[in-house]
């Protein structure tokens, strides 16, 4: 994206904020964009589950120092910032790829889709003005956007959507641990641990496994015979 359409202060490094993780948004606020979203997903890497993303719009008025990157969080403190990010007044949208949609269109495209879907989930108070989007890929969408390596430390907006995103999976894999106990996905999520790797070695894939993915499509080939879809070797083919 050129450096000459945004201010260059979206530019800044990490170092050079402050320690001000809502610098981004205030000085996009002050430029005109009255609503400014942060943009994370969660579930690149797992066997299975679906790719989750969160879209969020924090109120100026709130003790954004709150809001830090979900990995560095306990479980019982994500919780606990998902539920004051939903008292807060911030606006919140969820969008999500399926395993079935990750394996036709790969990790990446999935990823961005369900950022995409995110931002649509937020069309009842309005879609955001300008994007904050964690990473190095755009979402596919028509609005003003800037990505950033390592933007939930450089963005409150984009560490509450890490929240969002990170436990809003972690509910949709515990709720799939009663459907599918033998891959015991309430622990790991879909991550390939090694107890997950082994129950699919001895049980085979479930529906919520990403086929596609090395680690499962091993054990799809050798039960069909065949695997038609292309492989996954990596996060972002």
């Amino acid at each position: 994206m050129s450096r000459d359409r945004y201010p260059s202060f979206l530019f800044a490094d990490e170092t050079l904020l402050g320690g001000d993780t809502f610098l981004l948004e205030r000085g996009l606020i002050m430029q005109g964009f009255d609503v400014v979203a942060g943009l994370d997903e969660a579930g690149r890497g797992p066997l299975a589950g679906p790719v989750v993303a969160g879209c969020v719009v924090l109120p100026e008025d709130c003790d954004y120092s709150r809001f830090q990157d979900s990995k560095k969080l306990t479980a019982h403190r994500r919780q606990k910032r998902f539920a004051e990010l939903h008292d807060c007044g911030a606006h919140i949208g969820v969008g999500q790829c399926s395993p079935r949609e990750i394996e036709e269109k790969n990790i990446l495209q999935a990823s961005l889709l369900a950022m995409k879907r995110a931002i649509e989930d937020c069309l009842p108070v309005g879609l955001p003005k300008f994007l904050l989007v964690d990473g190095t890929f755009p979402v596919p969408i028509t609005l003003p956007q800037q990505t950033l390596i390592k933007g939930e430390s450089k963005s409150a907006s984009i560490a509450a959507a890490s929240i969002i995103a990170k436990v809003t999976r972690d509910r949709i894999m515990a709720n799939a641990h009663s459907d599918f106990p033998r891959y015991n996905f309430i622990k790991n999520q879909g991550y390939p641990t090694k107890e997950h790797r082994k129950a699919i070695a001895a049980f085979g894939p479930c529906p919520l496994h990403r086929r596609t993915f090395k680690g499962v499509r091993e054990f799809v080939e050798d039960i069909t015979g065949d695997s038609s879809s292309p492989s996954q070797r990596s996060l972002w083919p």
